[in-house]
């Protein structure tokens, strides 16, 4: 929830999800600026529940589109 009004104040589209490891997994696509922002509130701040121990970040490359069209928490 936290996560998806971070977002769309940052203005990135995408998902995030909960995992049953304790962990969160997910998506964030738009401008180069904005998806560092939103990373860096990820692995910063996040949630005023969550704990922070490490946030990792894979599989990053350049789109020519945005493949969503909002923000969502995935269940």
């Amino acid at each position: 929830m936290y996560a998806e009004g971070e977002a769309k104040k940052m203005g990135v589209v995408g998902w995030v999800k909960n995992t049953r490891q304790g962990t969160v997994t997910g998506q964030v696509q738009g401008p180069e600026d904005k998806v560092n922002s939103m990373k860096t509130w990820l692995s910063k701040v996040g949630s005023p529940s969550s704990r922070i121990d490490r946030a990792d970040f894979s599989n990053e490359k350049t789109i020519s589109e945005l493949e969503y069209t909002n923000f969502s928490v995935k269940y």
